[in-house]
């Protein structure tokens, strides 16, 4: 198998007939073998239906039904698990990454590369959207030590042996591009133009994002920790270089009384405040701890079609190899 295109599908049914013609399309055009792995995270408008009958009509499309939605990033792992190719393409499907674009990243690939991601120009996003992305980048930065470009997205193309490396980390807190990323290889990226959302809208809402953002830094950094104890030590020497102040003051002119109820108060709930939110940071990552020790599965498949596996087989290989 030379190629494989995993895809999570929720919420763009409409869009699999035309994703699946095009992918046939480019693949054939390249004189490659290829599969397509198309895996249903519960969607809502029943887009496991498509994908039976794009199985039944094309047997290189490869099926997977999650249990219930676990989220994009655990339906990509799924579908990584699971292909076969030397080479794997991660895609969305609302066909806002062009399937036209892969002989591209495939020929940058063949340069030499392990990794080759599509940098989005002319991005057909909101103004907020593209804001608040640079936003949580920088913050990522700053907290990861890292160096990350926000106009890079989970369509790329990776060498099987990056794929197995990504797939042997079982974080609950995970994310896509940012593993590859950390995991290192040779990576690159071009500029491909994106297009427009074939229907609906995005089912990242900015609850879901913030959520999100929180995750990944604390999993990934303890810098947010380090930040609250220097912040705590800041305010603590603040208060002591006052306190001092005022007796020295009091020492000199011992006529003067002692006022600054409101403020005291004021202090008061100002610094219980801050305690609170390092407490709750703490609270994040021990949330996160707890996470982890469940060891609970980072996805449960209900049926493959078209697949070397099944779903029993899937479970089963995740329990002997202890990687639930």
């Amino acid at each position: 198998m030379d190629i494989s295109v995993v895809v999570p599908v929720y919420g763009c049914r409409a869009a699999l007939p035309e994703l699946h013609r095009r992918l046939v399309e480019t693949f054939e055009g390249m004189g490659v073998s290829f599969e397509i792995v198309l895996v249903n995270d519960n969607c809502p408008q029943n887009s496991w239906e498509e994908i039976e009958r794009l199985c039944a009509l094309d047997e290189r499309v490869v099926g997977v039904r999650l249990s219930r939605n676990f989220g994009q990033i655990r339906a990509i792992t799924a579908g990584l698990d699971i292909c076969r190719g030397d080479w794997v393409v991660v895609m969305d499907c609302d066909l806002q990454d062009r399937p036209e674009s892969i002989p591209q990243l495939y020929a940058k690939a063949k340069e030499g590369y392990d990794v080759v991601f599509a940098r989005r120009i002319a991005r057909k996003d909101s103004g907020l959207t593209k804001l608040l992305s640079r936003s949580f980048y920088k913050v990522y930065d700053y907290f990861t030590d890292g160096n990350y470009d926000s106009s890079l997205c989970n369509f790329s193309i990776s060498r099987r042996l990056v794929i197995q490396a990504y797939c042997s980390m079982r974080e609950q807190n995970r994310a896509y591009t940012m593993f590859i990323k950390w995991l290192g290889f040779r990576q690159t990226a071009i500029d491909l133009e994106g297009d427009e959302r074939f229907e609906g809208e995005s089912s990242y809402s900015f609850k879901k994002k913030m959520a999100m953002a929180f995750e990944l830094i604390t999993a990934q950094s303890t810098k947010p920790l380090k930040f609250s104890v220097n912040l705590g030590f800041f305010f603590a020497f603040v208060a002591f270089v006052y306190i001092v102040v005022v007796l020295i003051n009091h020492a000199i002119n011992p006529d003067d009384v002692l006022v600054g109820w409101t403020s005291t108060i004021a202090a008061v709930f100002f610094m219980g405040g801050l305690v609170l939110a390092s407490v709750g940071v703490v609270g994040l990552y021990v949330g996160n701890i707890f996470n982890e020790a469940k060891g609970r599965p980072l996805y449960v498949v209900a049926e493959v079609l078209n697949g070397d596996v099944s779903a029993e087989d899937i479970l089963n290989t995740r329990t002997l190899k202890g990687q639930l």
